[in-house]
């Protein structure tokens, strides 16, 4: 299994140094995946509902503050050497599609092939509003879409592209990725449309395990889901064992076992030993890399949490 976790893009800890210590001290560890999120601009008023969480309450900062995701990623690439650098995940639509595919290739490029597009297609209408980005409503078929002209990109010497929200033809695009075909694109996303997304386009289904419509938080629950992509992969004409699998936890503690409605431990909470026991589980059933919940309220406390991990449990779970 490899290991990931996040690196803020808000508050106290969004500082150059802060991120240059979190990212450089996270790969000396062992850590092999970083992640940022993506939001442009927070609005004032949200009224669409958060899906990660049981309240429906998106817990932004309260100064609305929030760094670009993609220009972080290119500030990564630069002071890190082997860690893969994640979106996670990217809006697909929040961006002009023949622009992002540049400045992911530039990434991958900069970073000698370290780049996971991780991707789905948003929650919030306040911000597609705000950003200008294409309808709310639409935003599947615009994700779906893009993904298509990414490709044709990153692979065709001549690419050319007609669709609804897309088009181009009589370009050069270059430099190309350094992965090849391209980078991975990971599909985030529990509902049946994002099933059905990953099923047609990931390299990897990505899912977070707090989504309190869709939930996947114990490993029986993400085996069903898994299922459910692989039977979309395979009404697509695509073989299912071409499919990988992720995770992302959103909590984790080493200090106590959390306990879900049904009175089950919550996986990844309780002893070293049954975290790693939970590990082993999600790789019984395909996944190949998890993102952990690490982060703390300061930099040293960041750091302890990493650094506790790694020690802990990384060495149970080989």
């Amino acid at each position: 299994m490899q290991f990931g976790f996040g690196l803020p893009t808000r508050g106290p800890m969004a500082t150059p140094q802060s991120l240059a210590t979190l990212a450089r001290q996270g790969e000396a560890l062992g850590f092999a995946l970083l992640s940022v999120s993506d939001h442009v601009i927070i609005p004032k008023t949200i009224a669409s509902t958060y899906p990660y969480n049981e309240s429906g309450a998106y817990a932004g900062d309260p100064s609305g503050a929030c760094m670009e995701q993609l220009s972080l990623l290119s500030f990564l690439a630069g002071i890190t050497s082997s860690a893969k650098l994640l979106t996670s995940v990217m809006v697909l639509p929040h961006r002009p599609p023949v622009l992002t595919a540049k400045m992911l290739a530039t990434i991958d490029v900069l970073s000698n092939g370290r780049l996971i597009v991780g991707c789905g297609v948003g929650w919030m209408r306040e911000e597609f509003e705000a950003i200008g980005a294409p309808s709310y409503d639409e935003r599947g078929a615009v994700g779906d879409e893009y993904l298509r002209a990414f490709k044709e990109l990153w692979t065709s010497d001549n690419p050319t592209f007609e669709g609804k929200y897309c088009r181009f033809e009589n370009v050069t695009f270059a430099p190309k990725p350094v992965q090849q075909p391209h980078p991975p694109i990971w599909i985030g996303g529990e509902s049946a449309v994002a099933l059905r997304r990953a099923g047609r386009f990931a390299d990897a289904w990505y899912p977070i395990g707090s989504n309190p419509r869709f939930p996947v938080g114990t490993p029986a629950q993400f085996a069903e889901y898994a299922t459910k992509v692989k039977h979309q992969a395979r009404e697509a004409g695509r073989d299912p064992s071409s499919l990988a699998f992720a995770y992302s936890s959103n909590w984790y503690t080493d200090q106590e076992a959390l306990l879900l409605p049904d009175g089950q431990r919550r996986s990844l909470t309780g002893t070293p030993q049954q975290i790693a026991d939970d590990v082993k589980r999600y790789e019984d059933l395909g996944v190949r890399h998890m993102m952990v919940n690490l982060q703390g309220n300061t930099v040293a406390h960041t750091l302890e949490r990493l650094q506790h991990f790694a020690e802990r449990i990384m060495p149970l779970t080989t």
